[in-house]
């Protein structure tokens, strides 16, 4: 078992050891759970890069009380709030850069073609509720099994499938 795995490296001072084998296990989830909730692929690097980094330090810590996966999944959540509080706070749209972006997205939107419809799809996928978003793009974008998005995201798995099944709803009255 992973859990066990990593517990003994570090307990024999092989923490980089125990290091690789976690990002080898969770860097595309880590990755996946970060960009749900920042909806920005650079971003959602910096952030899973930043969680590894944490895990690192914080190894010598974890006793096998939570499982592996869910004390990951809980410092990407914490570490991806942390992002979207500082991005908050510095992004504006008197911001030279954030006005190029935007200027960028409205001339991209009136040249149509094939990459015109993932767009659309993404802006009414943008336009669900927190939850919603976070599901859909954990089980559809992501490709993670029902399971896995509701440890990703600490909720039931009928949530999970609820929350689905409404995302879809919406998207469907939104065509």
């Amino acid at each position: 078992m992973l859990e066990t795995e990593v517990i003994g490296r570090v307990s024999e001072g092989r923490r980089d050891e125990a290091l690789a084998l976690v990002v080898r296990a969770f860097k595309r989830k880590v990755f996946g759970l970060a960009l749900s909730y920042l909806r920005d692929r650079g971003a959602a690097e910096d952030v899973a890069q930043e969680v590894f980094i944490k895990v690192w330090k914080a190894l010598p810590q974890f006793d096998g009380r939570a499982t592996l996966s869910t004390w990951i999944y809980t410092i990407t959540r914490n570490t991806s709030f942390t992002a979207l509080r500082a991005r908050r706070e510095s992004v504006s749209l008197s911001d030279p850069e954030v006005l190029a972006s935007v200027e960028a997205m409205d001339a991209k939107a009136g040249s149509g073609g094939a990459e015109l419809e993932g767009e659309a799809l993404m802006r009414l996928v943008d336009r669900l509720p927190e939850k919603q978003r976070q599901v859909v793009t954990l089980f559809y974008m992501q490709e993670q099994s029902h399971e896995e998005v509701a440890a990703m995201l600490a909720m039931p798995i009928g949530t999970v499938k609820t929350l689905l099944h409404r995302a879809r709803e919406r998207l469907k009255a939104a065509q």
